[in-house]
């Protein structure tokens, strides 16, 4: 009977004998039984049974005194009766009670998936074997540094080593640190997910409690899952571990044997042949399997060699030359490090030959304890035309790489930046090829960014010159893109932004609190003006309001800029609007010329110096939206206008829609263009050529359309919004032709046909007032 099927036992029977009386009488039978003695006193006395001593020998009198009564016969039927009871209740308990049972596994099922499924690129496993001998290193040196036990062999210097043979098809690797007993190979080699290293982590912690020594060495250990060694399976169809104790007592005692194994679920071990030297250590013999001859090549082992093991704390001898010469420096203090080595290091990480425009080399200790060292080149590729570029951070854990070209590290915006993120207590996947708490990485991206981002804004404070002449021209695209995708840094973004102006050199390029700082109290916007130089800016119409009202307008001269400005929408409470926009409000009550003449017989060439009537401006903008339909919403009067007859306002960005054609595919491959909507046309009443078209447009009405198409279709250039000008050519062509027949003396002829041809080539779905226009026209040229 168990102990858990003893307690039920007690339980039953004192609950059905307690309400006779006869619990007392009964309860010494359990004495008697080996599982009764497993029961703790207070459990005994919780079933009214007194473990201790007085009550034990009262019992068993009372017991004793009992069965030898003159009530005997009785009292053995009820002792009977209490036995049986018993028994059924401890049998009835046994079956119930709950069985601990451990885990079994299929070793070579074990085996096999550690083997092939657990990592995704073969050439994990030199990187786990280089981490395991630099653990057996660490552990020596641990050894020594506290004179725990003697060592042999003191003066070997600490190292691992590496062979290649292409004839015998065999990679070694070997290590002078601590090495293993034949019972530490069976207890560490034997036993899957047993590491090592961990045990001895964590038996350092007990031990030496305090000891900031102690404390680095632990640091440094880099193994704690236990299945790197068994990687060598993925490239090896045997391995074999000849190994040496480095503790003098441990070596004298016994004498250096060889573990080996196929990684098929079993394994051997013997003492090693006298005629194979093993110094103080282990030795690695991997026997590659057919088609994996190539990590027996000297150059693929350091290639492989330089990505995943290059910054570990002990030297690596490739047949007999060191490979690992550069030095993890971002686990120096940034005071020592100079320009020379970060030169020399960036070099290395970003496989580069340019100097870096910036360093940046910082430790934090929230969310976890990280080293980082960040890189600017001096340029980028994806300006060239070579695609675009990965992710340049790798991810590092004790200085062996966990991650290369991480993209959870820093946000994809910052994909120019290269250097290195490295942590201790990062928490990763078992294979240790990615970190393992999503959220923890997040959370140290944020922090890496927003430090990041502070770097810069540094810089563009203590060194203007550098960053507008340098960076910003070259890495001010990333900026405006991080802007657009990462809308938590929006603001911290939009404070590294620079822009020309309307009031700077040409070349002198301005802030957007620079900007702010020099506008008047009573401006409570920022103006921006999207062109595809500073000429074209210059001169397009939308800026000559803001001129005559000395308004400064921010120059903005590719589509992702005005993308920015949209995705910004303000600034230090400043709202970002664009020069194009109608109904332009700059503080002033600024009256359309023309209120006062109220007289429609004003002569002609009062019209050409005063301008159009406001009642003669408002029928020319209805006859302009008669006679364009289907290109013009509304038509209205501005005083925005100097000295441009007209300008559409509200529209879409034109930078926009063309990024936007770029993209659409279908209209690219199809030719079809976007439809543009009809827009809203605000004129100049006081210019020549509205005045001129505006006279014409009763004796000639049809060269009065043809002239507003064009003065529309400019407008439309002037906007950004013409996909394709040469559509303006033949009207352009016969307007001009118009131009030169009409100094000629009765070529009536021509006129009538550049008119014709005009009709023809502009179709427009035409007005009762068109038709009556052309019969008045018709009528005249009769006469």
């Amino acid at each position: 009977m168990s102990s858990s099927a003893a307690r039920l036992a007690l339980s039953a029977s004192s609950r059905s004998l307690r309400s006779t009386g006869r619990f007392a009488r009964t309860a010494p039978l359990f004495t008697h039984h080996r599982s009764f003695r497993s029961l703790s006193p207070s459990l005994l006395k919780q079933y009214g049974y007194d473990s201790s001593k007085q009550e034990r020998v009262k019992l068993h009198n009372h017991h004793a005194f009992s069965t030898t009564s003159s009530d005997s016969g009785n009292e053995s039927d009820t002792n009977e009766t209490a036995e049986e009871a018993v028994a059924a209740a401890a049998t009835a308990a046994e079956e119930r009670a709950a069985e601990t049972m451990e885990f079994k596994a299929e070793t070579r099922q074990l085996l096999d998936i550690v083997t092939h499924s657990l990592y995704t690129d073969k050439e994990v496993f030199l990187r786990e074997l280089i981490s395991n001998a630099s653990d057996a290193l660490e552990k020596l040196r641990h050894v020594q540094v506290t004179n725990e036990h003697a060592t042999i062999d003191s003066d070997m210097p600490l190292e691992i080593q590496i062979e290649t043979n292409e004839v015998d098809s065999t990679l070694t690797i070997s290590d002078t640190g601590i090495g293993l007993t034949k019972d530490e190979m069976v207890t560490n080699l034997g036993t899957i997910a047993r590491s090592g290293s961990k045990a001895f982590v964590q038996d350092i912690a007990e031990g030496s409690k305090g000891n900031p020594n102690s404390a680095e060495i632990s640091s440094d250990i880099i193994g704690k899952f236990g299945v790197g060694f068994y990687s060598a399976f993925m490239v090896g169809d045997k391995v074999e571990v000849r190994s040496k104790s480095a503790i003098e007592s441990k070596s004298e005692e016994e004498e250096p044997h060889v573990w080996s194994s196929t990684g098929i679920g079993t394994f051997d071990i013997s003492a090693l042949s006298p005629d194979i030297r093993q110094n103080r250590g282990s030795s690695i013999v991997i026997h590659l399997k057919e088609g994996n001859e190539e990590f027996c090549n000297e150059a693929t082992i350091t290639k492989i060699l330089k990505k995943y093991s290059n910054f570990v704390n002990f030297p690596i001898m490739l047949n007999g030359n060191r490979v690992n010469t550069q030095e993890a420096i971002w686990s120096l203090d940034p005071k020592n490090i100079t320009d020379e080595m970060h030169t020399a290091f960036y070099k290395f990480v970003a496989t580069a030959y340019d100097e870096p425009l910036y360093n940046l080399h910082f430790r934090a200790d929230a969310p976890l304890d990280v080293k980082a060292l960040f890189y600017v080149p001096s340029f980028h590729t994806e300006k060239h035309g070579m695609g675009r570029m990965e992710p340049g951070v790798n991810l590092y854990s004790k200085k062996v790489l966990v991650e290369s070209k991480s993209a959870d590290i820093l946000p994809d915006w910052l994909r120019f930046v290269k250097g290195v993120v490295d942590s201790e207590d990062l928490p990763l996947s078992i294979s240790r090829e990615r970190s393992q708490d999503t959220a923890l990485i997040k959370k140290l991206k944020k922090v890496l960014t927003r430090r990041f981002i502070s770097f810069l804004a540094t810089k563009a404070k203590k060194d203007p010159d550098t960053y507008k002449a340098e960076f910003f021209p070259e890495y001010g695209h990333f900026l405006k893109e991080g802007i657009c995708q990462d809308f938590e840094f929006q603001d911290q973004l939009s404070k590294l932004l620079y822009f020309e102006t309307s009031k700077t050199m040409d070349g002198e390029l301005s802030s957007l609190d620079e900007y702010v700082s020099r506008c008047t109290p009573d401006q409570k916007e920022i103006y921006y003006l999207c062109a595809p130089n500073r000429e074209l800016a210059l001169n397009s119409p939308y800026l000559e309001a803001f001129n005559s009202h000395n308004k400064e307008v921010i120059f903005v001269y590719s589509a992702i800029d005005d993308f920015v400005m949209s995705n910004l929408r303000k600034f230090e409470n400043r709202e970002l609007i664009t020069a194009e926009k109608g109904d332009l409000d700059f503080g002033d009550n600024d009256k359309e010329d023309g209120d006062d003449d109220d007289d429609d017989e004003t002569s002609d060439d009062a019209k050409a110096v005063k301008g159009l009537s406001k009642e003669q401006a408002t029928e020319f903008c209805h006859w302009l939206q008669e006679t364009l339909p289907d290109q013009i919403e509304s038509a209205k009067t501005t005083t925005r206008l100097v000295d441009s007859p007209a300008v559409v306002t509200d529209h879409e960005s034109g930078a926009l829609k063309r990024m936007m054609r770029m993209v659409d595919t279908q209209s690219v491959t199809t030719g079809a263009g976007a439809v543009l909507p009809k827009q809203n046309l605000e004129i100049n009443p006081k210019h020549d050529l509205i005045v001129g078209i505006d006279r014409i447009r009763q004796v000639e009405p049809r060269l009065a359309k043809v002239c507003a198409e064009q003065v529309f279709d400019n407008c439309l250039v002037a906007a950004g919004l013409l996909e394709d000008g040469r559509s303006m050519l033949p009207r352009l062509n016969d307007i001009l032709l118009c131009v030169v027949k009409g100094g000629q003396d009765g070529d009536k002829e021509s006129d009538k046909m550049f008119l014709e041809k005009a009709e023809k080539e502009q179709p427009a779905s035409k007005t009762n007032d068109d038709k009556e226009e052309e019969k008045d026209s018709s009528s005249q040229d009769k006469k």
